[in-house]
């Protein structure tokens, strides 16, 4: 089966899940020149780009039904089983050659399943997991990670490259979810380090931008101290990605390492951690809401420090 060349102008997309990331990675394709379709449980999430020019569909099978290539970017697994495996899923409306791109952090055996049961309708499925949070979204700055058929990967960079900055094919079906797998475990122990450094920081009295200029640009620096440091010290827990949805990523990592017979300490802590900042009431909060629970357990509020 031949791919269809995917061209702005030429190709149109559909889009399911339009919250705080895939508002602004539609709204790339959008402005690349790509027509597209969207769908969201919550229409009114979905009007910005429905003021752009999109048009609504009711489900994700009749985002599919019009589209040649289908993106989807939504919270769970069971969501992703919903909106693309369902009665009313996006596979349920695809016709042969459509794509399916899930680019929902999610379970590397359920982008194999979709992958399966997509190629049995002659219909073409790529897991393309992403990374750089509300920022690298709104910025089209994301890293994604690729798995699935090189020919597909390859034919969809018109879209890769209005929404990404780093665009890497790491392997076939599930390889793109297992190297998320790898980010989420280098990000979940590096916020531990990021929220206790901060901590002992005000805690000795320092004024904690001023520590930022000396240790952000050092050894010590990384991508969260850089761009989330400065919200924890404003006590800005805005989301640029939702707890609840990093505790669903390390319970899937969790799952995968018990797979693997690979032992996980420091992921099995930032998990416990993130459970009781979700049990104080800051699921809904951004990831840097670690500083939260951490300077509670310090005994003060870090909000009325």
């Amino acid at each position: 089966m031949s791919i269809k060349k995917i061209a702005p102008g030429e190709t149109r997309i559909g889009w399911i899940g339009t919250g705080v990331m895939g508002s602004s990675m539609c709204g790339h394709l959008i402005a690349a020149g790509f027509a597209a379709t969207v769908y969201n449980r919550s229409r009114e999430k979905a009007q910005g780009l429905l003021d752009r020019g999109a048009q609504w569909a009711d489900s994700p099978k009749a985002v599919a039904a019009t589209s040649d290539v289908v993106f989807s970017i939504v919270g769970f697994p069971s969501d992703v089983r919903s909106v693309l495996l369902g009665n009313d899923g996006a596979l349920a409306g695809s016709r042969a050659g459509t794509i399916l791109v899930d680019m929902t952090t999610s379970e590397p055996s359920l982008a194999v399943e979709i992958a399966e049961r997509a190629a049995k309708a002659n219909v073409y499925s790529v897991d393309a997991p992403v990374s750089g949070g509300d920022v690298g979204a709104r910025e089209a700055r994301l890293s994604i990670m690729i798995g699935g058929d090189k020919q597909v990967v390859d034919a969809l960079n018109p879209c890769w490259q209005a929404m990404g900055k780093t665009i890497v094919h790491q392997g076939g079906p599930g390889a793109g979810q297992h190297t998320k797998m790898v980010n989420q475990i280098l990000i979940a122990t590096n916020m531990i380090g990021v929220c206790e450094a901060l901590l002992y920081g005000y805690r000795a009295g320092l004024d904690l931008n001023v520590v930022l200029q000396s240790v952000a640009s050092g050894a010590a620096g990384s991508w969260s101290l850089s761009n989330l440091g400065p919200r924890i010290i404003a006590g800005n827990f805005a989301p640029g990605f939702l707890v609840e949805h990093f505790i669903k990523d390390m319970g899937i990592a969790l799952a995968e390492s018990k797979r693997l017979s690979l032992s996980m300490p420091g992921l099995a802590l930032a998990h416990q951690l993130y459970l009781s900042l979700q049990a104080q009431g800051h699921g809904r909060d951004g990831t840097h809401a670690l500083e939260l629970a951490l300077a509670s357990m310090a005994g003060f509020d870090w909000s009325k420090r």
